[in-house]
């Protein structure tokens, strides 16, 4: 009678667990046009569970993604009232958000949650962190404010530690203001009114909302350089409340120390490394690295990270070619237009399974690089490219006025500069230790472009390990390090250079639609094939060009349009929603091979 008694009890407990939490999830994915298969996986309980920061890791965190509460009025005015529940990080124009509704510049995005903090975090200084929130967000916290900040692209922090009521549980409120294609701010593809080359809008929250404890003093940021000439791994720490403290840092190969050095926050810390194991595509070999802040011998704060060894210069190889060198040698960077949008979640990836397949099979089709263009990605994207071994052509999201081809830089207004300027560094602060990341791109095709000479000396300065690429197509002005050419759909090359290298930022966009996978009915191609084989001949065709301008006009990187669909366009390599790959990922590897040197990593 017992077992019965007990039986029923755990069956009840069950059943009433199950209601309620069935009663919790009133989420379900918004009508779409088309889905990839990771959305219907989604977990609205965890969405994107993962550490959201690996280059810069502590234990304790606790992810404050899932089912919040949302509004939408007037712009800066509070709700009376919440109007449902959105899926976080998905912004709110997605599917996978849960609500799939366009906000104006003349309206506010409105955000609320709830959290609890573990009693051992109890004396611990509080950050909250937000990884991307587009585009302006106001933060409170048990109805005190915790800061304003204007970027879409950046993530950014707040320390509520002060902010904190007596309550178990605190309250998390947010406002979001986006003027998307009404505002000067970068906003790269979005508009708010999507067609041809042009995307629906993210609005909000699109990357992870998460916290995590420190102590008084604690480890802010940190910047790693690697020298591949003399293997030296150099790190310099920024610490808060950091005086009198001590730096420790540490270098492992496969788990074995192999290195460590001592210093104090805000000066250089090197560490030698004998024989470096070179990173690059074929063999992205990483190092494991701990730092430690101390104070004698109690650590304050303990970071996970990595780093990888690698060299991005110009030179000459062989020939009498100015050319891209990793690690001093000459390799084709061959690789795609990589937009980063997706049917179901916009800007965010329905899950990390989902963005790390679009790395792995751009390696499987045989590309070494691609070109993240006018978007920056999560964190993890960055760090699986280091892991999986792809170079990143790093675009800055665009902004202000779009005029093009032979029109003069644009004159912005002090405003607009400032922001452009503030973003771009924050996109290269945040994305500095990435050994993926070997170009920064600040402009696309005249998108905005303005002081391009003086925008080219900032990054060279803020960031002198990696080469700049001034402006990508049509609008050179011969700074930089590379002459970059745009041309549609058949590949060109630009005349040889002495001081720069010439490279292909686009050709292709070969279109075609497959039924069944495309956004609208209405659809288009830069040059619309009628089948498969006609697409994959064409390919090869233009392939076979490029390899000719590698071997014979000195060209050092092409970039073909584009790794998928995106919403009308029907360009991609894959359809939008990854389920077909147009033409198999052999056929598009063997297709990009020489077919004179049967080489796809030199050209010779």
């Amino acid at each position: 009678m017992k077992r019965i008694k007990q039986a029923i009890f755990l069956a009840t407990f069950f059943l009433l667990f199950s209601c309620a939490e069935k009663k919790e999830i009133s989420w379900k994915i918004a009508d779409n046009p088309i889905l990839s298969e990771w959305a219907i996986q989604v977990d609205p309980l965890r969405p994107w569970p993962e550490y959201p920061r690996p280059g810069m890791e502590r234990k304790e965190w606790i992810n404050l993604n899932g089912l919040w509460q949302y509004a939408i009025t007037t712009k800066d005015t509070r709700p009376d009232a919440w109007d449902g529940e959105i899926l976080v990080p998905y912004p709110v124009e997605s599917a996978l958000s849960g609500v799939k509704k366009r906000v104006t510049e003349n309206e506010s995005l409105w955000y609320k949650t709830s959290f609890s903090l573990p009693g051992s975090w109890k004396k611990k200084r509080i950050l909250l962190n937000f990884e991307a929130c587009d585009w302006e967000t106001r933060v409170w916290v048990d109805g005190n404010e915790a800061g304003i900040h204007r970027g879409g692209y950046d993530p950014f922090s707040f320390d509520i530690s002060e902010l904190l009521g007596r309550e178990k549980t605190h309250e998390l409120l947010v406002c979001v203001w986006d003027p998307t294609s009404t505002g000067t701010q970068p906003r790269g593809k979005q508009v708010a009114k999507p067609s041809g080359i042009w995307y629906t809008p993210t609005t909000g929250i699109w990357q992870t909302v998460w916290i995590e404890p420190v102590n008084d003093a604690y480890i802010s940021s940190f910047r790693i350089v690697t020298d591949a000439d003399n293997g030296t791994v150099t790190i310099k720490t920024e610490a808060v409340n950091a005086d009198g403290k001590e730096i420790t840092v540490a270098l492992k190969k496969d788990g074995i120390s192999i290195g460590t050095a001592t210093g104090t926050p805000a000066r250089e810390i090197v560490i030698k490394v004998d024989d470096p194991v070179l990173w690059t595509p074929e063999n992205p070999f990483l190092y494991d690295l701990s730092i430690e802040l101390k104070d004698g011998k109690k650590v304050l704060d303990n970071i996970s990270s990595y780093t990888g060894i690698r060299k991005i210069s110009l030179g000459k190889e062989g020939d009498d070619f100015t050319r891209l060198l990793l690690n001093n040698r000459f390799v084709w960077q061959n690789g795609p237009l990589d937009q980063g949008f997706w049917p179901d979640g916009i800007y965010t990836p329905p899950s990390l399974e989902a963005m790390v397949y679009d790395i792995e099979m751009t390696k499987k089709m045989g590309f070494n690089m691609l070109r993240k263009h006018v978007k920056v990605e999560n964190r993890l994207f960055y760090y699986w490219c280091d892991k999986l071994g792809i170079l990143v052509w790093q675009d800055m999201p665009s902004g202000d006025s779009y005029i093009r081809r032979t029109m003069p830089d644009i004159e912005r207004s002090e405003e607009s500069a400032w922001q452009f300027e503030y973003e771009l560094k924050r996109m290269i602060e945040t994305k500095y230790n990435n050994p993926s990341i070997i170009v920064w791109v600040p402009f696309n095709e005249g998108w905005g472009q303005f002081d391009t000479e003086r925008i080219t000396d900032l990054i060279k300065d803020y960031d002198p390990t990696r080469l700049v690429n001034s402006a990508s197509g049509w609008t050179d002005r011969g700074t930089g390090d590379m002459n970059d050419v745009h041309n549609y759909p058949d590949p060109v090359v630009p005349p040889a250079e002495e001081n720069r290298a010439i490279v292909l930022g686009e050709f292709g966009g070969l279109g075609l639609p497959v039924q069944g996978h495309t956004w609208e009915q209405k659809n288009w191609g830069y040059r619309t094939m009628d089948d498969e084989a006609q697409l994959l001949e064409r390919y090869k065709s233009y392939y076979n060009l490029v390899n000719q301008f590698v071997r014979e006009n000195g060209l050092s990187a092409s970039v073909y349009t584009q790794t998928t669909d995106v919403e009308t366009e029907t360009n991609g390599l894959m359809t939008y929603d990854r389920k077909v790959n147009k033409m198999g990922v052999e056929n598009v590897r063997k297709a990009m091979l020489d077919p004179v040197a049967s080489s796809g990593e030199t050209g010779k």
